[in-house]
């Protein structure tokens, strides 16, 4: 199906300016769309928040298409279409007995657009979402079928792809026996004692988020998803205080002035982990809905070096923010991963809905951790182009090459490509 498009993005901050939007309802009409097409991009779930799933001709959305799961028990692994929500896939694997590795905070988000933008959850052993991708099926330049799999020449840099390569119609991902999380918060940490050894704090649990508006000296909240445990208690939730920090009576949201209601299960309640790993409920408004966000990568080295440059900031930061949340992620060898070749730990900004305001303090937040060669998130906003985020990642200009092979054309390139990735 064909229709003329006049949407926004999920924050309400970005107006798509493709005139036309295609929503196929299977996989042949959507091979047929792309052949056919002069400059086309995929559309996820709408949750970036810049220029990138844009196009300066039209727009192709898979949400029609059926999610089609397809678990191999034997090989554990998951097909899954592209377009189809993490949130729809948790339900369908844990209702079969089997789990995925980790979420990103949001269960609402399409497993194509997550991917390709290296989008996370936290806790040091877990890596991005796209590290779980066995294998991608694309729909290339051509319109035809492509097939990319783990192990083959040059698919680590194809699975997070910002969409530069072609549609990503199908995945497959890695998933193991289903397993149990208990959700325990802590409020008001003492950041003197979280910054002695923000190792440990970040080892206490399966995954770990701190949230924090840079001001003060306590950390607001620490969640602690603990893995396997039914009955028992994990230590780091044993005690009346962990890191200065009192554990939670009720039910907590991230921002202050919000309901518990909308989160997902906490106070040590054990529950599966589709119900627990991420922070909000499939059924709710995911955060505040009316919101910005950006987030910062560093080598999680210098994570402390990074937490003070932004303390330090706070003056400016602190009244255009809802809430940050400081969260760690393994390394890998995705190519254009903020976690690739070193462990990270992600500052993330969920940013009052003011653009104006939040675009004139970046540039200021960069110039701090330029020096800690912090890496943006690809989906959210920042200010840096091609020259600038080039020399942080090893295997770009492989990457450039990858794209000139894959789409000698440039159908899948928009302005967000050319500024930040080709250098146009």
């Amino acid at each position: 199906m064909r229709t003329e498009l006049d949407e926004l993005n999920w924050a309400g901050n970005y107006r798509y300016g493709a005139p036309l939007i295609h929503r196929p309802g299977s996989l042949q009409e959507a091979q047929e769309v792309v052949a056919d097409a002069g400059k086309i991009r995929a559309l996820g779930s709408r949750h970036s928040f810049n220029s990138i799933a844009d196009s300066g001709g039209a727009l192709l959305s898979l949400e029609a298409v059926d999610p089609d799961i397809s678990i191999d028990s034997a090989a554990r692994t998951v097909a899954v279409s592209g377009g189809a929500r993490y949130g729809t896939l948790a339900e369908e694997l844990e209702r079969n007995g089997f789990a995925l590795p980790n979420l990103a905070s949001l269960p609402h988000i399409s497993i194509a657009g997550a991917i390709s933008t290296a989008t996370h959850g936290s806790g040091d052993a877990n890596g991005n979402l796209a590290t779980s991708v066995a294998e991608l099926e694309l729909i290339g330049a051509d319109g035809n079928l492509r097939t990319l799999r783990r192990g083959d020449p040059d698919f680590d840099g194809c699975v997070v792809a910002l969409g530069a390569l072609g549609i990503v119609t199908r995945v497959t991902l890695d998933i193991e026996p289903t397993f149990s999380v208990r959700q325990d918060v802590f409020e008001a940490l003492a950041w003197e004692q979280v910054l002695a050894d923000f190792d440990a704090v970040t080892a206490s649990a399966y995954s770990v988020s701190l949230f924090t508006d840079w001001q003060g000296e306590t950390v607001a909240q620490s969640w602690l998803k603990s893995r396997g445990y039914d009955g028992g208690v994990p230590a780091a939730a044993a005690g009346a205080s962990f890191y200065g920090g009192s554990p939670a009576v009720r039910a907590m949201h991230p921002l202050p002035g919000f309901s518990g209601e909308n989160c997902t299960q906490q106070l040590g309640v054990p529950g599966p982990w589709s119900e627990r790993l991420a922070h909000f409920r499939m059924a709710f408004t995911p955060s505040s809905g009316a919101e910005l966000q950006s987030e910062f990568f560093v080598a999680r080295e210098h994570a402390a070096e990074a937490i003070a440059a932004m303390r330090g900031l706070s003056e400016r930061i602190t009244p255009l923010l809802q809430v940050s949340e400081i969260r760690t992620i393994a390394a890998d060898r995705l190519w254009l991963s903020p976690s690739y070749a070193q462990s990270s730990a992600g500052l993330h900004f969920t940013w009052k809905p003011e653009q104006t305001a939040v675009e004139k303090v970046l540039p200021l937040m960069e110039e701090r951790l330029a020096p800690l060669g912090a890496r943006p998130h690809w989906g959210k906003l920042f200010r840096a182009d091609a020259g600038t985020l080039a020399p942080l990642y090893p295997r770009f200009a492989d990457f450039t090459a990858l794209a000139d092979r894959m789409d000698p054309e440039h159908k899948f390139r928009n302005s967000f490509l050319e500024s930040k990735v080709f250098g146009g």
